[in-house]
């Protein structure tokens, strides 16, 4: 059984850098026992242009035997042999995807001590599985791994060369191919997939497996198309845990999706169709003045970073002066849910050219993020946990750097004046936290002298003479120093 990882690099970032993430010394051969064998790795290329990570699992049939799960799909005795003879040492399987977890352990989980900028940062990724059962054939691997970023291809291997008339296998030689994707995200699809792929487990699936499932499945798994099959078939079809995980996968995805944001932003559109008279909702106010700090920075080309269902991109394609607007969220359903309300399938190709909608995660570095005037964090950044925001920060103010950064975040002071808000409460239940007007310049001012911006506070709404305004937005623009470092990589770049 054997899978392989390569990247490309250059000397900034050399390809070696893999040994450092997979925490496996490129000079060195390792071996490691597992309950059903003994597992390798070695590299048999490592260089600044190039490396590449090889795992070979070697199966111990007998002790499969003993475990009792050597027999045929599943541990189902299907044959009397079965159990003597299958295609566990050899083909890629639920024994491989425990290896990966057992030997890349702390590559999984995104942990680099030696290399903590590289853990997060996207890379140019090729993984090749020789042998893969794969029972719903190449149609299935593709619908499996696309949606997920990686330009997939997935070779059926005849069942017998020498007499091809007698058709196709059930397996597949599969090459998976990124430069979007971190490698702690690409272990955790082949972790839940591998599996999902060959619709068995050699081990007896409990109750915690929910557990495993939605950790490996975090940030990509709750959008996938493929959701519902994905889950049976990594619980081997125990249908009460199935349930258990699908509803689960449901309370996480509406987490993700803002639907007070959105029904108050619809029910603002529906209330100036009906009348002038009637309060601006804080919503639309918002956007007003984001649209206005843009047009003050002389900002073109924009990113409205976790952009939701894409109001404000509709709103900033009405501004000509905006020539490239980016949308991206961590969402899929979101991003299909702006795809439709830009209506971009039926949009003209001039109008089509200035628009671009696509997943990304603000937890993690995103070279597609660089190069841009302005970045719009919008209600954003309330929504994840405080130990998250230094990783955000840096993807944004240190990686991404555009020119002028918006970040609006709720007023908690202002709370008391919302009637219908119980004492205590944030305003949307997934808020993970709202700060006062002091904890918000505290951050900011922290953010922009960490990296080179100077910032000014505008506030977003009715200014109460007391507690302020609902809304509070700091305005980043990157300092003399900033823009200098800025010339001084793009001048290297070319």
């Amino acid at each position: 059984m054997f899978l392989t990882i390569s990247t490309t690099g250059t000397p900034e970032r050399p390809a070696t850098d893999l040994g450092f993430l997979l925490h496996k010394h490129p000079e060195k051969a390792q071996a490691f026992s597992t309950s059903y064998g003994k597992a390798h790795v070695l590299y048999p290329e490592a260089d600044t242009e190039r490396c590449t990570a090889a795992l070979l699992l070697e199966v111990d049939a007998v002790a499969l035997v003993r475990r009792g799960k050597g027999k045929g799909r599943g541990g189902a005795p299907d044959a009397a042999l079965a159990q003597y003879v299958n295609d566990r040492p050899y083909a890629a399987s639920s024994l491989m995807a425990v290896a990966l977890s057992a030997v890349f352990s702390s590559a999984m989980r995104g942990v680099c001590n030696a290399r903590p900028e590289a853990a997060g940062r996207t890379r140019p990724l090729r993984i090749e599985v020789p042998a893969l059962p794969a029972r719903g054939g190449p149609d299935l691997v593709r619908s499996l791994f696309e949606p997920l970023g990686w330009a997939v291809t997935a070779e059926p291997v005849a069942l017998d060369s020498e007499f091809p008339e007698w058709g196709d296998s059930r397996y597949v030689r599969l090459v998976l191919e990124s430069d979007a994707l971190t490698l702690a995200e690409a272990l955790r699809h082949l972790y839940v997939l591998l599996p999902v792929l060959d619709d068995a487990k050699h081990y007896w699936v409990a109750p915690d497996e929910v557990d495993k499932l939605l950790r490996a499945g975090e940030g990509w798994l709750p959008e996938h198309p493929e959701q519902k099959l994905i889950t049976s078939r990594y619980l081997s079809r125990r249908w009460s845990l199935t349930r258990q995980a699908m509803e689960r996968l449901e309370l996480v995805r509406l987490a993700e999706a803002d639907d007070t944001e959105v029904e108050e932003i619809d029910n603002a559109v529906e209330a100036e169709a009906e009348t002038e008279e009637k309060p601006t909702p804080l919503a639309v106010q918002r956007r007003d003045a984001i649209v206005a700090a843009l047009q003050a920075s002389g900002a073109a080309r924009v990113l409205d970073l976790g952009c939701g269902q894409g109001q404000l991109v509709q709103a900033l394609l009405k501004d000509p002066r905006f020539t490239e607007i980016v949308g991206t969220d961590v969402s899929m359903r979101a991003l299909t849910i702006a795809s439709r309300r830009l209506k971009l399938d039926r949009m003209g190709e001039r109008q089509a050219s200035r628009v671009q909608l696509f997943q990304s995660s603000l937890s993690y570095t995103d070279n597609r993020l660089k190069g841009y005037d302005a970045a719009v964090l919008s209600e954003v950044i309330e929504h994840l946990d405080l130990p998250r925001l230094p990783a955000l920060e840096y993807a944004v103010f240190g990686s991404a750097r555009p020119r002028t950064v918006l970040v609006t975040t709720p007023n908690v002071e202002y709370n008391v004046r919302w009637e219908s808000l119980p004492a205590g409460h944030v305003r949307h239940g997934d808020h993970r936290f709202e700060w006062t007007r002091a904890e918000f310049r505290e951050w900011a001012d922290a953010v922009a002298g960490r990296h080179g911006y100077d910032v000014e506070f505008v506030p977003v709404g009715p200014d109460d003479p007391e507690v302020g305004p609902p809304t509070q937005m700091a305005v980043f623009s990157m300092g003399a120093a900033g823009v200098k470092t800025v010339h001084e990589k793009e001048a290297k770049a070319a």
